[in-house]
């Protein structure tokens, strides 16, 4: 019970990696805020949750909205009067080659990935300075190598990426941890939402099926690498090759990328 009596605030849970991290922190003891917009499906984690022994509760959240998320953040405050970890986990992605994307695309992408990202660490941060708490940004390891077809989603957790890397200095000292998480496959609904953001349970996952982590497996790591106050850690052993690829022989994974993409 490593997170007894903490409070969890987790963006992004009513589904996929969210929704896991809110049962593995549960399980830890946590009482978990679980935000996402989709409440029904929240409604079933919280009940998912209580029925194994657990405490959560849902709220409202759209990160795509700032005053949403201010919202969100009062409302926890208000309902638990602490908080001790915020993981920015709402995200999806964006496809196709740079070349046919719109800007109406791009600017959903930023503000799904980057701005709602950095607002929710904006309004989550004066509460954590006050419990020295724990800052988490879901990223990925696309914003490390070039996947075509795949640009605007890479380069908003590139920017994910150095988001986290500046808050460890803003944060130097404060006492509140970040811990920017790169997770390679991880079974989730992702390549079923649109570019418009509307879901498609029917869509078939494009993703290796050998390669792709449980999701349960996935949040157990990522709330190992929040307990341990990492400052940034990849998951999935693919991922961790492919990260290790790109840091020593960036012009081969190019190649491989173009050829694996035709």
């Amino acid at each position: 019970m490593k997170f007894k009596n903490h409070i969890i605030w987790i963006t992004g849970a009513s589904s996929g990696i969210g929704f896991h991290l809110a049962k593995a922190f549960a399980k830890e003891g946590a009482t978990v805020a679980a935000s996402a917009r989709r409440m029904e499906l929240l409604e079933k984690l919280v009940q998912e949750i209580q029925q194994e022994g657990g405490k959560a509760q849902a709220f409202f959240c759209d990160v795509l909205e700032e005053q949403s998320i201010e919202k969100c953040l009062h409302e926890i405050i208000e309902a638990f009067g602490k908080l001790d970890v915020c993981i920015a986990n709402a995200g999806g992605g964006v496809m196709g080659k740079i070349e046919k994307l719109s800007g109406e695309e791009w600017d959903r992408q930023l503000r799904l990935n980057v701005t709602g990202l950095a607002l929710t660490a904006k309004y989550a941060l004066p509460e954590l300075r006050k419990t020295k708490g724990r800052l988490a940004l879901i990223g990925s390891v696309a914003a490390f190598v070039p996947n075509p077809n795949l640009g605007a989603y890479g380069a908003s957790k590139a920017a994910v990426h150095n988001i986290g890397e500046t808050l460890q200095s803003e944060l130097l000292g404060s006492g509140v941890s970040c811990t920017t998480i790169h997770p390679g496959f991880v079974d989730s609904n992702i390549t079923r939402i649109d570019n418009e953001g509307n879901f498609h349970p029917e869509a078939k996952d494009p993703r290796p099926a050998n390669l792709m982590w449980p999701t349960d497996q996935a949040a157990k790591a990522m709330v190992k690498a929040i307990l341990n106050r990492k400052k940034m850690v990849v998951i999935t052993g693919h991922g961790k090759v492919m990260y290790a690829i790109s840091r020593l022989i960036p012009g081969v994974l190019r190649k491989m990328m173009a050829k694996m993409n035709g």
